[in-house]
């Protein structure tokens, strides 16, 4: 007999806002939990000291988290002068304390040297895998691995607010950036340290600011649900966004019916819509049917299939 799956078979993206203090993993859980999806990830972690948007996939919108991971970031990020510390940000220990000489004018200079295509060395209290295991593993027994700069782009770099040895920043940014490791470049560059001291994620992608929903608002939905009478989950899956919204960027390709059957049969077809390289996703009429790659003949062959 076939293993019963446990939890609701929904399709979609929740916008989390995730709270302080509590792990990208653990607000994934509780997500799923709240919706009882047979199916969850998310699209890219977030320090627990890290606040903002978490794109949560459910069900089978878990195949194209990985497009939201490439996706552009905006964060909103309160960097402290005149410290350094361990992990770069308001939970590591205290390494350096350094006066603060520094005037706005020179703290934007210093920021127009960030700005653009740069190469960046993470941080080893990032979760980026050596060996199998995410490098902070490695920093927490004292073990530092050697890392190579990778390339990222900060696209936008504007000061908010320069008070005294606080600065309110919004950047934006490619995926791979490390915010912590940017304000220690930054704090290193003017010779007097800094530190991430808030972060707030505002925007992935494009996904709109005010699709946001919190634990407490998601609660109180659930909450409402007779789940022991088969309630009606109308009102909480409300707040799922399409799951094809997580792979807005590429392409479209529309197939016919004849087209539909070879693909879902795991088929490259012939689409004359279909541009020259690169991934599409797919449709049939209004139905998103999974993400496509044009092969070398031109065709759309299935790489991400939703499984209806």
């Amino acid at each position: 007999m076939a293993r019963r799956s446990k939890g609701r078979a929904i399709n979609g993206i929740v916008l989390l806002d995730k709270p302080l203090e509590i792990s990208s993993n653990q607000a994934l859980q509780k997500v799923k939990g709240i919706f009882f999806a047979n199916k969850a990830g998310h699209t890219g972690a977030l320090d627990p000291l890290a606040t903002g948007m978490l794109p949560v996939c459910l069900g089978e919108a878990t195949k194209f988290s990985q497009f939201l991971l490439d996706a552009d970031k905006t964060y909103l990020v309160t960097a402290k002068l005149g410290i350094r510390t361990a992990t770069s940000d308001a939970d590591g220990e205290v390494v350096e304390t350094r006066d603060v000489n520094v005037t706005e004018q020179q703290f934007l200079d210093a920021c127009e040297q960030f700005k653009g295509p740069i190469k960046q060395v993470p941080s080893m209290f990032s979760a980026l895998k050596h060996q199998g295991k995410p490098l902070y593993y490695y920093a927490r027994q004292g073990i530092d691995i050697p890392r190579e700069a990778r390339d990222i782009t900060i696209y936008k770099l504007d000061v908010l607010r320069f008070e005294g040895d606080e600065v309110d920043m919004q950047v934006r940014c490619s995926k791979g950036t490390y915010i912590r490791s940017l304000v220690d470049d930054i704090g290193q560059l003017l010779g007097c340290g800094a530190y991430v001291a808030k972060l707030h994620r505002t925007e992935v992608a494009d996904y709109p600011v005010d699709k946001m929903v919190s634990f407490e608002q998601l609660q109180q939905l659930r909450d409402a649900i007779n789940v022991a009478d088969d309630g009606d989950w109308s009102s909480l899956d409300a707040h799922l966004i399409p799951m094809d919204t997580a792979v807005a960027a590429l392409n479209a390709v529309n197939l016919d019916e004849q087209q539909v059957h070879f693909f879902r049969q795991g088929q490259a077809v012939l689409s004359n819509h279909a541009p020259q390289d690169g991934f599409v996703r797919v449709y049939h009429q209004q139905e998103f049917l999974g993400v496509g790659q044009i092969d070398e003949q031109g065709k759309v062959a299935p790489k991400r299939l939703v499984v209806a």
